[in-house]
Formats: structure tokens, C-alpha cells, sequence
């Protein structure tokens, strides 16, 4: 009997002692955001605790989120984030009924947590930015503090010493749960409010942004470049559904108008700092180019093609008087800066060597997107995105490979990453079962900046038989292709497989997407009725 009694005493515990912690972790979010909209909406503590966790997990595993996720990997690691804080939430609050000083003490533990990881973000801003947790967890110590003395056993309210009775001020512990609920959510909704605002200067630039025309037009695409095949990818990919993968938890909304671009280090006698207006009234080029993302695995969706709008970035360059390697320049790399704090590294000598690498401010006719990097971003044709491609770019820094790594470098990642020749089948998807008779196989092939010459499909282990290609927009860009089959029923594996502009036959052999972008043939298997 007395264990039945025991049993009970700890479920009434745990029933008081949860919402006392829940409601204590909401107030302490609550507050924290509203500090975040009135100071920095990207200091808010799950935006810092989700980035420094981000920071800190191995390749192995981020490579394991985007493959598992893909581009719901930050909602996931900040539910995460969320479902671990209510769990010690829960703990706290049963722990505070009995000892509230060292529950409330709890708290305030995860908001110097925050704080410490709010500071070591590489786009801090200095203390200001520990602020939000800070405050957040004081409210939440507050909270849990006033809440457990509410719920604690009568013989235990005056002091924190050991529970005598089980007669605890259920109406004064809802009347201030009550009250602790409404101010928490109007906290809340007022940091929504301030972070909306602090953003509407962001918004108010794009969507006031009239792009220029291009000196230099992108060449029409040719006839049948987009092949009439149902279910194959489209040629140029709209912006809602292009690919992102990035480290940012918030996507930063960067007013254009105070923005610069700032360009200095080694090799660099005329350091400069460009408006937005300025590099818009410099000669801008339009180019069709794909860009791929390193973590794409064989036969993986992060690859779009999108018409770029932007400045030639060696012209910049040359203007602050680098020069490549190859013609006697000090700096081998190029560094770029995101306002996030985020670095990538890029070869100098390819971002010189005569591709299209361009400052982009346009993409498919309109301003940036805020999720592709609004107001300027950059990119090289040829190299994977994680060492060319940064989204909302604030400063290049010319250096060399020996004297600095940049984010992905440092995380195991090769220093230099060209694009590795590839071919997708689209059509039929994996596992289809296509009606008898003749079926199309089709997909993209690409190769930046050497191109698609040839496409080859295999049945099961038949010859290798050529694909039809659709015509080349260019070499920068991926290449359709399409292959007739006469299918017969029963099991097959469709396998397909490139040849890149330099005679070179895309490899067998499998790699994974570390540390230089994955290999090897893509195939599916299908069932044939």
C-alpha cells in the first residue's frame, strides 16, 4: 500500500512541477524574444543555441541531416532544441517544489548557456548580444521561483525543506499560472512584432529594387533546350523551388540600403567599399548558370539552374589591383563574408581565369530572394557552392590557403572543389511501375563550366546505349537528355552515366558527398507489369 501511496505522491508531484517549468521555459522564450526584437532578432536563443550546435556537430552528421531532412533540417534541429528544453523544463519544475533556489538556479544556468553561445557566433555583435538570454532566463527563474511556491505542499511554502503534506494553493497556483500565461504571450507577440519591424527596411529595399538591364544579355536559350518529357526537371529552375543549404537558423533580411561590400587584404593596393547603388550602375552581365551544392548525393535534388544578374567580379577585383597567381599576384584565395559571419573560400586564379564568377543581384528577372542571399550574393561557375557561393555577402578578403580556412575547411572539407561530372535520371522515378510498350528515360547531366558531350543508359547489365541530348545552353549549365526503351516485364535497373566537355567518362566509382562532392552512377530500379 505504501508503494501505491508513494507512486501517487510522485505523479502529484510531477503534475504540479511540469506546468511550473513549462510555463517558467515559455516566459523565459517569451521575454528573450521580445530582448531579440528590440535588439537583434538573430540573438534570440534558439536562433544562437541552433547555430553554435550547428558549428559544433561533425560533417558526418550534418551531411546525415541534409540527407534525411533536406531542407527541413533547421525546422527539425530547432524543434529539437525546443523538445530537450521542455524536457529539463519539466525536471526543473518538479525539482523546484522542493527546492526552489536551486531549481530557479536551473534557469538562469541555461541563460548564461545561451549568452556564452550568443557571444561565440561569428557575426556577434558584442554584449548587447547576451542580452535577450540573459533577461529571457531571469523572467524564467522568476517564474518557476513564484510558480513552485504556489504549488509546493503547504508545510513546504515557507521554507525549502523536506514535503510534509500533500495540501497545496491549487486556486492561487492557476490564477498565476493564468497570469504567467497571458504576459508570456504578450511578451512573445510584442518580439514578433519588433523583429517584424526590424526587418520591413529589408523588405521596403527589395521590393523598391528596379534591376537594370544588362550590358551584356544572357544568349537565348536554343530551341529544345527544355525537352517534352513528362516528369523531367525544367530547364531553368523558379526561385520558389530552387535548392537552399545553408547554416542560417533565420534567414538574414539585409537592408540594401546601408549595405557595402567591402574588398581589401593581400595583393590589394585600392581597397574599396561599394554601395548597392554603385555596383548597379556599373556594367552588369546576364548568364544561365546551375549551381550544385556539395552535399548532393548521386542522383540528389540540390541542383538548379537559374538566369544570374550581376558584376562581373575580376572586374572588381582588377580595380582593387589583385591579380591572379598566375600573373604574379600575392593572395591565392579569396575570402568571402556573409553578414552571418559565415566564410568560404574560393581560388583566385578560377575566379580570374575568364568564367562568368559574378557578384549576383537578380535572379530569374527579379531582385535576389531573401533566401538566396538578397541583396548581393556571389557565385563561380564551375565549383560547388559550400567554396563559391555565398549568400548575403558583406566583405571579400584576399589572403592565401595557407594563412587562413574558412568554415567548411576547417570542418574536414576539401580546400578546392570543382564540380564533379554527374548525370540524374528523373523519369521513371525509383520503385515506378510504368505500363509495357515503349517508356522514356530521361534526366540532366552536368559538368559546370566544361559541359555535357555525351549521356549513355544501361539496362540491367546490357551494352551502353547513347541518350538523346537535348541542345547545350552552355557549358555552365546542366544538359537534358532523353533515351527510348522498349520495356519488357519483370525487374530492371536503369543505370545512366556521362561524359563531361573534356572527353572525361563520369566515374564508377562511389564516393560519399565529403569531403569533395559524392560519385558515381546513378541508377533506379523499376518493375515492369
Amino acid at each position: 500500500m505504501s508503494g501505491v501511496t508513494s507512486f501517487r505522491r510522485i505523479l502529484s508531484r510531477a503534475a504540479r512541477g511540469a506546468p511550473a517549468g513549462l510555463l517558467a521555459a515559455f516566459t523565459a522564450l517569451a521575454v528573450a524574444e521580445l530582448v531579440a526584437g528590440l535588439v537583434r532578432p538573430a540573438a534570440g536563443p534558439v536562433t544562437v543555441v541552433g547555430g553554435a550546435v550547428i558549428d559544433r556537430t561533425p560533417p558526418s552528421v550534418k551531411d546525415f541531416a541534409i540527407r534525411t531532412f533536406g531542407e527541413n533540417d533547421k525546422a527539425v534541429l530547432q524543434l529539437g532544441i525546443l523538445a530537450i528544453l521542455a524536457l529539463v523544463a519539466v525536471g526543473l519544475g518538479t525539482f523546484a517544489l522542493s527546492y526552489r533556489r536551486v531549481g530557479a538556479a536551473g534557469v538562469l544556468l541555461f541563460g548564461i548557456a545561451g549568452s556564452a553561445a550568443a557571444l561565440s557566433r561569428p557575426d556577434s555583435t558584442g554584449i548587447g548580444d547576451a542580452l535577450p538570454s540573459i533577461t529571457g532566463a531571469l523572467a524564467g527563474a522568476v517564474t518557476l521561483y513564484v510558480l513552485a511556491s504556489k504549488a509546493m505542499p503547504a508545510a513546504t511554502a515557507a521554507a525549502d525543506g523536506k514535503e510534509g503534506s500533500e495540501g497545496w494553493n491549487r486556486r492561487g497556483f492557476l490564477a498565476a499560472a493564468g497570469v504567467t500565461a497571458v504576459a508570456a504571450a504578450s511578451a512573445g507577440a510584442l518580439g514578433r512584432y519588433f523583429t517584424g519591424r526590424q526587418g520591413q527596411g529589408a523588405i521596403a529595399s527589395r521590393n523598391s529594387l528596379v534591376l537594370p538591364a544588362p550590358s551584356s544579355p544572357a544568349p537565348a536559350l536554343p530551341a529544345g533546350v527544355q525537352l517534352k518529357v513528362a516528369d523531367i526537371s525544367p530547364f531553368t529552375t523558379p526561385n520558389a523551388d530552387f535548392y537552399r543549404v545553408d547554416t542560417a537558423l533565420s534567414v538574414p533580411r539585409v537592408d540594401a540600403g546601408p549595405w557595402r561590400l567591402r574588398i581589401h587584404g593581400k595583393g590589394v593596393t585600392r581597397p574599396r567599399a561599394y554601395t548597392l547603388d554603385q555596383l548597379l550602375a556599373r556594367p552588369l552581365i546576364e548568364r544561365d548558370i546551375t549551381l550544385t551544392c556539395v552535399s548532393n548525393e548521386v542522383g540528389g535534388p540540390y541542383i538548379g539552374t537559374a538566369r544570374w544578374l550581376g558584376v562581373p567580379l575580376a572586374d572588381l577585383l582588377e580595380e582593387t589591383g589583385v591579380r591572379p597567381p598566375s600573373r604574379g599576384g600575392k593572395a591565392d584565395q579569396l575570402v568571402a563574408r556573409s553578414v552571418d559571419g559565415m566564410t568560404l573560400g574560393s581560388p583566385v586564379e578560377d575566379v580570374m581565369d575568364g568564367r562568368d564568377a559574378m557578384l549576383a543581384v537578380g535572379m530569374n528577372g527579379e531582385p535576389l530572394p531573401f533566401d538566396h542571399g538578397f541583396p548581393v550574393r556571389m557565385l563561380v561557375p564551375g565549383l560547388y557552392g559550400y567554396v563559391s557561393a555565398c549568400k548575403w555577402i558583406t566583405d571579400i578578403e584576399l589572403t592565401t590557403f595557407d594563412a587562413y580556412d574558412p568554415y567548411w575547411v576547417k570542418r574536414k572539407w576539401a580546400r578546392k572543389a570543382p564540380i564533379k561530372t554527374q548525370a540524374r535520371i528523373d523519369t521513371p522515378k525509383p520503385f515506378a511501375r510504368p505500363a509495357g510498350g515503349t517508356v522514356s528515360i530521361a534526366g540532366v547531366a552536368w559538368a559546370q563550366h566544361r559541359g555535357i558531350t555525351r549521356v549513355e543508359v544501361r539496362i540491367d547489365d546490357g551494352p551502353w546505349q547513347d541518350a538523346d541530348l537535348a541542345p547545350q545552353a552552355g557549358i555552365d549549365t546542366w544538359r537534358q537528355w532523353s533515351c527510348p526503351w522498349k520495356a519488357t516485364s519483370g525487374g530492371h535497373t536503369i543505370t545512366v552515366r556521362a561524359t563531361d566537355g573534356t572527353g572525361q567518362v563520369q566515374t564508377e566509382q562511389r564516393a560519399r558527398t565529403i569531403p569533395d562532392g559524392a560519385s558515381g552512377w546513378h541508377s533506379v530500379f523499376i518493375t515492369v507489369p
